[in-house]
């Protein structure tokens, strides 16, 4: 079952450097799975802990938040500010029972498509195992 399962996965990334990364992947023609779910923030200093849990109540397996390397962010210091804030995110997502891995950070400059290919083929690869996500989703 853990092989049929597909997980989905919302992605924010950064309009700088990550987003760019992704557009590039896309159109080398870098292969990488059909299952994220792309969402431009101006900043991964922008991206609020709220959004992530969001995003797992509504249904996603798991969320990468991503943005320029530290020491190259657009807005100088967004990405130590993300760095920072979204790593409480790991302990907080242990603390009420779900698995840590479903939530990753990285760094992706818009040169670096194959990385960002690498990225979501690793992220793919190590959700499969966990399964759905079922803790956060909202019952309607």
């Amino acid at each position: 079952m853990a092989e049929e399962f597909e997980p989905r996965i919302v992605a924010f990334l950064c309009k700088w450097c990550s987003s760019a990364g992704a557009d590039l992947a896309g159109v080398s023609r870098m292969e990488y799975p059909p299952n994220i779910i792309p969402i431009q923030v101006m900043c991964s200093g922008s991206v609020s802990p709220l959004y992530i849990f969001s995003a797992l109540s509504h249904g996603a397996d798991g969320v990468l938040v991503s943005g320029c390397h530290p020491g190259d962010c657009h807005y100088i210091k967004g990405n130590y500010y993300a760095r920072r804030r979204l790593a409480l995110v790991k302990k907080l997502l242990e603390y009420i029972g779900l698995e840590p891995q479903r939530f990753q950070m990285s760094w992706v400059s818009a040169t670096e498509g194959l990385k960002f290919t690498q990225i979501i083929k690793d992220l793919v690869r190590e959700l499969q195992p966990l399964g759905p996500q079922n803790k956060l989703r909202r019952k309607f």
